[in-house]
């Protein structure tokens, strides 16, 4: 699974390594909300609800990040806007650090996930264009292996924090190690450029119009624009539930202490890290449509047995391994799948638009867990919205185009032939 990495060159080495650590700090910086839930629930006796609301605001807030970034992107050029993204969203995580109550919480959350929907569409659009078709999956989707890293990071600092410190101390320490982030873009403004085939479009005098936001709902792309955005309405939708709800479902419904919260948790990110690489292996070999099918029928049957099924904590824990791996299987694929679906000029823009309206529609479900758990358990309200999201996966995956070994240049041609 890993012997692609060698065949790589010194510069897509080093796009790929910014690209994950990009990923992989975002990551760390956004679940540093999850893991703060059930402190600020006490603290701040906030309801089930409102703690959905906060998860869910970040999330839509990522969707308009994603699109404007995305059509930046197209036009300014994808490191330049990536480093932009990288900064914004370090700055809002430490400033969430700063906040006494809900609704100021609510507004840094909000603005922190602009910058979260950015660097992923332009991570994924940089990395996608850098990398030859015979690899493109399983590079790509390796990047999503840097999400377990830094959620990974967030678990083990959130565990020591947690430990060490008052919880009212700790969880604003914990928003201030947010930062770090951005020194990440000091060495990507050294040792990172766009890819030849961006710049080549930026060269041709037919490049003038690109960007611009209304392209991606031409005739031509408005019913490739719809399904992508379902199918990661439904990737999202389900994957939010888990990653927003499984700390407080293994605290508040599990009564597991914070040591071992942090236990449950880090086997369910180590499948997380192998899942992207077993996306990317399965969507070079067998296809992009098949990996997706058979992946989100998978989850949706271990995300039923692991919040609703009446097994012990020893079965829970051992299935977080596999929840963990599917969750990451389907995320992993879109980066690749979505950059193949549009030509170079509107990528950047089609890529945070429907990556990121994915995010937003899909966003939803975080906050109706919340909302529908008043009047059923925790399990049951996360089970039943994660499961209904995959529904979708596996049906808007049937409808879109396979794109497996896509030379990204093709798309041009084939625009300008229609």
């Amino acid at each position: 699974m890993l012997q692609w990495f060698t065949e790589l060159s010194k510069s897509e080495k080093r796009t790929f390594w910014a690209c994950f650590s990009g990923w992989g700090l975002d990551a760390m910086d956004t679940q540093m909300y999850a893991l703060t839930i059930p402190t600020l629930i006490g603290l701040w006796h906030m309801s089930k609800g409102d703690a959905g609301i906060l998860g869910t605001a970040v999330l839509i807030m990522a969707a308009l990040g994603g699109w404007i970034a995305g059509m930046l992107s197209d036009r300014l050029g994808r490191v330049r806007v990536l480093q932009i993204t990288i900064l914004w969203f370090s700055a809002f995580t430490f400033l969430s650090g700063l906040t006494d109550n809900f609704w100021e919480l609510l507004g840094a959350r909000s603005l922190q996930g602009l910058g979260f929907g950015g660097e992923w569409a332009v991570g994924s659009v940089l990395i996608s264009e850098a990398i030859s078709p015979k690899v493109r999956g399983r590079v790509v989707g390796a990047i999503q292996a840097g999400w377990a890293v830094g959620y990974g990071l967030a678990v083990i600092i959130s565990t020591i924090l947690f430990s060490l410190l008052p919880p009212d101390t700790a969880w604003r320490v914990f928003f201030f190690i947010g930062l770090a982030p951005s020194l990440l873009v000091l060495w990507i403004r050294r040792n990172i450029e766009d890819a030849k085939i961006y710049t080549d479009e930026k060269r041709d005098a037919s490049s003038s119009q690109s960007g611009r936001l209304w392209d991606i709902f031409k005739r031509e792309h408005l019913w490739t624009t719809f399904r992508a955005v379902m199918l990661t309405t439904g990737i999202y939708g389900g994957n939010y539930v888990m990653i927003t709800w499984l700390p407080a479902y293994l605290k508040m419904v599990l009564g597991l202490s914070v040591l071992n919260v942090g236990g449950y948790l880090a086997i369910n990110i180590a499948g997380t890290f192998f899942g992207a690489f077993l996306n990317g292996w399965m969507a070079d070999f067998i296809g992009r449509r098949r990996t997706f099918m058979v992946i989100a029928c998978l989850q949706a049957t271990t995300v039923a047995i692991y919040t609703m099924a009446p097994i012990n904590q020893m079965v829970t824990f051992v299935l977080g391994f596999a929840l963990g791996t599917l969750q990451s299987g389907t995320a992993a694929g879109t980066g690749a799948f979505l950059a193949e679906l549009f030509p170079t000029r509107i990528r950047g823009t089609a890529q945070g638009f429907c990556g990121n309206g994915g995010r937003a529609i899909g966003a939803v479900m975080p906050a109706l867990v919340g909302i529908i758990s008043a009047d059923m358990s925790l399990g049951a309200a996360m089970g039943l919205c994660a499961c209904s999201a995959y529904v979708l996966v596996v049906i808007f995956a049937f409808l879109l185009p396979e794109t497996r070994g896509r030379d990204l240049r093709s798309l041009k041609v084939e625009e300008g032939a229609r």
